[in-house]
């Protein structure tokens, strides 16, 4: 079965401080690589006068990260895992770091960029896309008030063709398909037509 995942509707952003090291973290929604590097370049020319600027970001087909001159592993890659953890797609996130003139250590990188990316992942919008079907049926007049109570109580709102038989057409998420189906089929007295089409996102 498809699994939920999750978009990035609208950035946020964070301020980590370590031993006066500023770690500034920001979301952005991101559809494409070439919008990725747009928005790394804007950062980096908003905050020309940073040591680093590491980023990390997941798209549906691609993903990609960077230490930007950090040591190797303790930056793009942590980063990236928030993302990965969160399940996120669609998502960029960037972290610019003004040196405070002590050395961390890997250790020490590794828990400030991730502090940074997932204060910024938690102040931003996001939106849970689950995998859903399309269930549509054919009622007679009487049953539709028992139907749209059962839609209605699943949160649905359902597109309504009136002709000779009414059609109801909801999209319905996969783990609550075989009750509302059942439902129907019980409300109606197995008259109902039903057909359940293909799983998607959305």
């Amino acid at each position: 079965m498809a699994e939920s995942i999750f978009k990035l509707l609208e950035g946020g952003t964070s301020e980590v401080v370590v031993k006066k090291s500023r770690f500034l973290g920001i979301t952005f929604p991101v559809a494409t690589p070439e919008e990725a590097a747009d928005q790394i370049a804007g950062i980096r020319k908003k905050y020309y006068d940073a040591r680093h600027n590491c980023y990390a970001y997941r798209l549906e087909n691609s993903e990609k990260f960077s230490d930007d001159g950090e040591p190797s592993q303790t930056a793009g890659k942590p980063m990236m895992d928030v993302l990965t953890g969160a399940g996120l797609v669609g998502a960029l996130v960037v972290v610019t770091r003004y040196f405070g003139g002590t050395l961390l250590g890997t250790g020490g990188l590794v828990r400030a960029y991730t502090e940074a990316a997932q204060e910024a992942v938690k102040n931003s919008r996001i939106a849970e896309i689950r995998p859903k079907r399309r269930v549509t049926c054919c009622v007679s007049y009487p049953d539709l008030g028992r139907i749209q109570y059962i839609l209605r109580e699943e949160g649905l709102t359902p597109e309504v063709d009136y002709q000779e038989q009414i059609t109801l057409s909801a999209d319905v998420p996969e783990e609550r398909v075989v009750p509302v189906t059942a439902a129907i089929t019980e409300a109606t007295a197995g008259k109902a037509e039903i057909q359940t089409g293909e799983l998607f996102l959305g």
